[in-house]
């Protein structure tokens, strides 16, 4: 199945409070959610999908090309293909400057709203405000961890009910960063990622019942 623009953006019709926003953009039976920080950070006012418009944008969708998240892309024509990754941020509103953290606090609730409807299997918070958010509310891990996004980029953490692979910010990549991260994406989708539990256990004929 391909997905581009015109059925990819905004599936979940969010609306935000306020006059400008980047919405999440994707197929929403992802296994893959990639996840920014707000637009002033990972741009896309232009072409109304996250981490575009931005010096870094290509090397980025390049790196997910070659590590096989995104099939196609175009960012011109403002078009990515994928069928298995979906993009978002915590803060969608564009703001003057950076953010409140009443702001961030207000936002919230539709960032995870959207991420509980895509039930991605793997997370990929990108740069470290969105990876300590990440860490805060779907995990059980040290937040304060996410202050060394040298050491945590392209690892695999693990959450609750998520396989959690932060990134770091894409302007401050080397090569190495580059290859590490395709390399770490190749080898989840030659693996078996999807995090699944079987509840067979809990009924009475014992037979397998499996939920993501």
């Amino acid at each position: 199945m391909e997905f581009v623009a015109d059925r990819s953006r905004n599936p979940f019709g969010m609306r935000p409070p306020c006059e400008q926003s980047i919405p999440g953009y994707g197929p929403t039976d992802a296994d893959f959610h990639v996840i920014g920080d707000h637009p002033d950070v990972h741009g896309g006012l232009d072409t109304q999908i996250p981490f575009t418009d931005q010096p870094w944008s290509a090397r980025f969708f390049e790196v997910l090309a070659g590590g096989g998240l995104i099939d196609e892309y175009d960012l011109g024509a403002g078009r990515v293909d994928t069928a298995r990754t979906y993009f978002s941020y915590i803060h969608a509103c564009a703001v003057d400057g950076e953010p409140s953290e009443s702001s961030y606090a207000d936002l919230e609730p539709f960032f995870d709203a959207e991420l509980r409807a895509i039930t991605a299997h793997v997370l990929l918070p990108v740069g470290e405000r969105a990876t300590r958010h990440v860490f805060e509310q779907y995990t059980a891990l040290d937040a304060d961890r996410a202050s060394e996004m040298g050491d945590l980029h392209a690892t695999e953490q693990r959450g609750s009910g998520w396989l959690i692979i932060p990134i770091k910010a894409p302007n401050a990549w080397t090569k190495e960063d580059e290859q590490t991260l395709v390399d770490r994406l190749r080898n989840l989708l030659a693996s078996e990622y999807h995090q699944i539990s079987d509840l067979g256990r809990f009924l009475p004929d014992g037979e397998p019942y499996f939920v993501r």
